[in-house]
This record gives structure tokens, sequence and C-alpha cells, in this order.
């Protein structure tokens, strides 16, 4: 007998964008697979299916394509197969591997090299002058060399690398001899911005590996690894094992891609949250509650006092995002390809009630 516990009052769901099992398209096609058996270990025609759609995606016939079980794992397993074993890995302070990964990626035995970001990216300049401090430090033999650039797309708080920054930073890892790879846990709704000039070939063209985030966007787990020169990175699939990153049952990720790249679900799961992330930002426009940074995804950061905050929290699940002193704090609202109109207007109200008070 199943144990049903009692059921309790749902808040606004507003706390991230993987609240939810799946996207009904993919529970519907794991159904239809339930009873078909299929070889282990990504080595099945699903995956296949959906590697040969991510590789006309990207505009990459020859790209290695990998699916690997959560963004955390995927990051570290990537980066280390990207670098060697002495080597660290440049990111924005605020990057999500040197804030919100708890050191998985020092675990593998590589150290963060911090840079300072500007709206949570990693400037071009500020690449360059590290790099140049670097080159003409006396003591370098003795600190930890640089291997790889770690960026995302979207960043931390939801703003976009432009096309002309991402190829800057390209040129310049490859003219110092460092991998660039891009963090792409929420890619769908950056993808799906208007202010987003970058698309999946230009990932592919300028990185030297990227992933399709899955998890975050409607899938039950899983992203989708691109590797654009697979020569780059040998056994790989013995790398995703050594990193206990290899899913036996890895038909149920690529089954999730294959329902993603067909018939453009992916970039319209992405619109849709778009779509209300920007019907939540206009209603709190309206009411003049100040942003705490311009963000065009699916990301939403605004800026209350902490009472205020603890009577939003009575309502809708959020969480502070930074503390600003004063008595204010900086909360993150989510929207997702589960979030409704209805939902955006309930929080809307609920914001209106509490500011007007």
């Amino acid at each position: 007998m199943i144990t049903r516990l009692p059921m309790k009052p749902h808040k606004l769901p507003f706390l991230n964008d993987y609240m939810y099992a799946c996207h009904p398209q993919i529970l519907k096609q794991m159904a239809a697979l339930a009873d078909t058996p299929h070889t282990g270990y990504g080595c099945d025609e699903l995956c296949e299916a959906a590697r040969e759609k991510i590789r006309q995606a990207c505009c990459c016939p020859e790209a290695g394509v990998h699916f690997l079980i959560g963004g955390t794992a995927t990051n570290v397993t990537a980066i280390d197969a990207l670098i060697r074993s002495y080597q660290g890995v440049l990111a924005a302070q605020s990057g999500h591997i040197n804030t919100f990964e708890a050191g998985a990626m020092e675990s593998a035995g590589h150290k963060i090299l911090p840079l300072r970001p500007i709206e949570g990216k990693v400037m071009p300049h500020i690449l360059s002058e590290w790099l140049e401090r670097d080159k003409n430090d006396e003591n370098r033999d003795h600190t930890v060399r640089p291997g790889a650039l770690y960026i995302s797309q979207p960043t931390e708080v939801g703003t976009l690398y432009s096309l002309e920054e991402l190829t800057a930073l390209s040129h310049i890892c490859h003219q110092a001899g460092i991998r660039l790879f891009v963090d792409g846990a929420r890619l769908g709704y950056a993808l799906a911005s208007p202010q987003c000039d970058i698309d999946l070939p230009d990932l592919a063209r300028l990185s030297d590996g990227f992933y399709i985030g899955g998890t975050k966007l409607g899938a039950l787990m899983g992203e989708a690894l691109v590797f654009p020169r697979p020569q780059d990175v040998p056994d790989f699939f013995t790398q995703m094992k050594r990193h206990n990153n290899l899913l036996a049952k890895g038909w149920l990720l690529g089954m999730q891609f294959d329902v993603f790249f067909t018939d453009d679900l992916y970039h319209q799961i992405g619109r849709h949250a778009l779509d209300m992330a920007q019907r939540l930002r206009r209603g709190i426009e309206d009411m003049g509650i100040p942003f705490y940074t311009d963000s065009p995804t699916n990301l939403q950061f605004i800026i209350l006092h902490r009472d205020e905050y603890h009577q939003l929290r009575q309502e809708a699940d959020c969480e502070i995002w930074e503390e600003l002193g004063d008595d204010r704090v900086a909360i993150r609202l989510v929207t997702s390809w589960q979030t409704t109109p209805d939902d955006v207007d309930s929080l809307i109200q609920v914001l209106r009630d509490i500011h007007q008070a």
C-alpha cells in the first residue's frame, strides 16, 4: 500500500526552475517506452538519435555528444577532461562552480582562480589583464597554472554574454593556450531571450565544450554535453564512469533530449518561461519595486525589506539571494516551463498587497 502524506497548501512556485518532475511530452514518451529493452550506458538508438539532432542544431556534424546526470557533475567531469591534473580554472567570483557547488571542482584537484565579475560576467579586458599579470609574474612557476576559463550562459544573476564578448573571450583563451567551457544549465532560457545574439552553432564554433541543460528546462534529469572537437577529450566515456557520471539506464537521458529537439520543444519551453518572466517583470515595474539586476532571462531579482520578504514567504516559495544591508535583501524569483499566467498574476497581487501595506 502506498503511504499518502497529508497534503499541505501549495505556495506559489518561484523558488527554482526544477520544482516539478518533467514536461508532459517527456513523461508520455517514457511511458510509451516502458516495455522496450534498451542497451545500457547511452549506447542505444534513442541516445544516438538525440546526438544526431543536437549535432544538426549545432551545425557541428563531428561533435561528441554525451548525456550526463546533472549540472555540477557535468562541470567537474568535462573540465577535468579538458585540462591537465595540475591546472586550475578561471571563473567569475560569482560563478556557479565558485559559489554553489560545494568545492566539487576543488575535490577533483583543480583550484578555482576567481576573477572580478561585472554584472556576473567575466569581461574580456579583465581576463586579458589577469593573464598578462600571470605571464609577467616572476613566481609563476610556484602558482597554479590556468587551464580553462569557465563561464555560464546565462550568468548566476541572469545576465547574458553577447556574441562580441564570447568571441573576444574565445580569442583570448586560445591565444593563451587555455580552454573555454560554457555551463549551459539554463541555456534554453538564454537562447529564448530576444536580447541573446548567441546560438548553438556559435557555442560550437567558439568554445571547447558546453552543455545544453535539461534538468532546469523540463527534463526529469540530465544534461547534454557537447565537445565540438572530440579528439580533445580522448576516452571521455571512461572519464564519465570514473566520475560516477555514467547512468546505466542512459537511454532515459537520450530519450529526453530526443523529445526536446523534436518539433522545437526545447525552444518553446524557453520562450514560455521568458514570457512569464516578462509578465512578472512588468507587474513589478508598475509597482516601483527596485530590481537588483537587469535580467532578460527567467531569473528576476528584486529588492525588498526583510519584513516584506518574510511576508512574501508566507505565500510564495522564493529565496534571499544577497544581504544588502540597511535591512534590505535581494530576492530571486524564477519562472519555468510550468509557470502559468495565474501563478504570475497571483504573485504580483501578493507583492502589491505587501508593497501598499
